[in-house]
């Protein structure tokens, strides 16, 4: 096979893995990988073996900081099940119907703040903190799963040219 194909194909697994750091209807850091181990394993690419093994860890860690991070820094902020329940709520109803870029993020938000406005809704400040937390905690996972990514791409790239 041509490895120029296999070299786009790569590439664009890697650009859409970082695309997926950002939008949840993408596998981010999965596709990241695959384009790592299409490059590693399709060409005749020197690319050490660590290479494969650190980004596969760091993938297995960012899978389970996806739900570790959000939750802690939800409950941080003071946010209970209700709140976590009306984040996932929210965040595939902001996917479907929120008609902008960024609607998950919105829909997450929301949900956050009304399940926990259901849980106690004489305690808006309790809500408004819990969705603090929420926004915190997709920074942080988010951020992580952008910077392998990015590595990885930068690490297929380095290693083409």
């Amino acid at each position: 096979m041509d490895y120029t194909l296999i070299n786009v194909a790569s590439l664009v697994l890697l650009v859409l893995g970082l695309l997926g750091t950002f939008l949840p209807v993408l596998p981010g850091l999965l596709l990241s990988l695959c384009g790592l181990l299409i490059y590693k394993f399709g060409t005749d690419a020197p690319l050490p073996m660590a290479y494969v093994w650190i980004f596969s860890a760091l993938t297995l860690v960012s899978i389970i900081l996806n739900y570790v991070i959000p939750a802690r820094t939800t409950r941080k902020y003071g946010g209970t099940r209700w709140g976590s329940i009306g984040s996932v709520i929210g965040t595939f109803a902001g996917m479907f119907f929120i008609p902008v870029p960024f609607g998950f993020l919105i829909g997450m938000f929301l949900g956050v703040f009304v399940g926990e406005l259901l849980h106690d809704a004489k305690d808006k400040k309790k809500a408004w903190n819990s969705t603090k937390g929420a926004l915190i905690g997709f920074i942080y996972g988010t951020g992580f799963n952008f910077i392998v990514g990015l590595a990885m791409f930068l690490v297929v790239i380095f290693d083409m040219f």
